[in-house]
């Protein structure tokens, strides 16, 4: 019999506010979602793998998702909907051929493990609904709109629903049918398997099974990964500075953004000093040298070259080490342009090629009153540190 599973990841993560949606935020060096969908492609139960993704994202996870990860029970990549609903509902339409159970599970809950998955899909075929959860362990209250309790409820028999819930594929159809008929949004898939009738049994599943919603997830989640590991993390520091020269005809470049002045900066490359430091202070921090070493201005292979990719070459050169970025914080030396305008968009570009959150990328502009090459207004300089973390295995 076949099973499909379902795996929705098509938000836009605005609660993160981090430049990026939550699916692809780096969890101990790779984004939340794969560390989902590896669980289901090693899951014995899991016959094939429907990924639903923003409709704009659907060329870029396939080539930097599925195929760096091979990830080979990956057999569609569907655009999502303006809502979950919407998007699992396009996961069920992407389904060919014949198939008997149906098993859905959220992107950004990557503590989900194959023993869930068998006993939920065990369950299902069973019973012909069944959701993994937890009892609820603290005590919930009814309020009215003005907050005032109304009642204490009975926690006994409370469950906080989580993902996997696995269903017979032709129940999930016609339940999705019959919302859609009736212009009806439920919580959860099982809310919509409950309106037409269909009993769900609940499977205990774990309370490390977290649903990665708010930055304090993420949290929980680096010291889950921590604890399963038995390990620690080990911080590593390094240091970068850049300077260079104004000079006419040439276009101002920092942090991959091109910023409206009359001069740019010299330079081999496109220049950009904020990210030449960056890219020093990342390869400081694994003991690999500098940035010259690895991209010399003596090679014209690096003419003109955007430095956004030198930072993708040396995101690379950490991660074979073993290392991935978990801050970093930028000083820019400059009489003028403002910086301040900029400051967004820069640390966006950054925060997504080091696959980190925005809020990890810190920019100060600053100017030298006058003083030095810079208050002459003779070029910039820029300072950059970063911190880098690795686990390692307790022996």
């Amino acid at each position: 019999m076949k099973t499909v599973a379902i795996i929705p990841a098509g938000g836009a993560g605005r609660r993160f506010n981090a430049g990026k949606a939550k699916q692809y935020l780096s969890l101990n060096g790779q984004p939340v979602l794969v560390h989902a969908l590896k669980v289901f492609e090693q899951a014995e139960d899991i016959d094939e793998i429907i990924l639903v993704v923003p409709e704009s994202d659907v060329q870029s996870v396939r080539e930097n998702i599925i195929i760096q990860n091979n990830l080979g029970k990956v057999a569609k990549i569907v655009p999502g909907g303006a809502t979950r609903q919407d998007s699992v509902h396009n996961g069920i339409a992407a389904i060919e051929g014949q198939c008997d159970i149906v098993v859905v599970h959220d992107g950004v809950r990557p503590f989900v493990t194959p023993e869930m998955i068998r006993r939920a899909v065990s369950a299902a075929r069973q019973f012909q609904a069944a959701v993994i959860g937890v009892p609820a362990k603290d005590t919930i209250k009814e309020a009215e709109a003005d907050d005032f309790v109304v009642k204490t409820v009975p926690r006994q028999n409370l469950w906080i629903t989580q993902t996997p819930q696995v269903f017979r594929f032709d129940i999930l159809q016609k339940a999705y049918e019959a919302a859609r008929r009736d212009n009806y949004c439920g919580t959860d898939d099982a809310s919509l398997i409950e309106r037409i009738g269909v009993k769900v049994k609940m499977i205990s599943g774990s309370y490390d099974n977290i649903k990665i919603t708010t930055p304090e997830d993420l949290v929980v989640a680096e010291a889950l990964l921590k604890n399963r590991a038995g390990g620690e993390m080990q911080v590593r520091t390094g240091f970068g500075y850049d300077s260079h020269r104004f000079a006419a005809g040439r276009k101002l470049i920092l942090g991959g953004v091109a910023i409206p002045c009359e001069k740019g900066l010299q330079g081999h490359s496109d220049a950009d000093a904020l990210l030449h430091a960056v890219c020093d202070a990342l390869l400081g921090a694994v003991g690999a040298g500098d940035i010259g070493r690895h991209f010399p201005d003596t090679d014209q292979a690096y003419k003109d070259i955007s430095s956004m990719i030198l930072l993708e070459r040396v995101r690379d050169i950490i991660a074979a080490k073993g290392f991935f970025a978990a801050n970093i914080d930028i000083s820019v030396i400059m009489e003028k342009p403002k910086l301040a305008p900029f400051a967004g968009e820069i640390t966006a570009n950054i925060s997504k090629v080091l696959n980190m959150s925005a809020g990890d990328v810190n920019l100060k502009a600053k100017t030298n009153e006058g003083m030095g090459f810079v208050g002459r207004n003779e070029g910039i300089a820029v300072f950059a540190v970063a911190t880098l973390t690795i686990r390692e295995r307790k022996k």
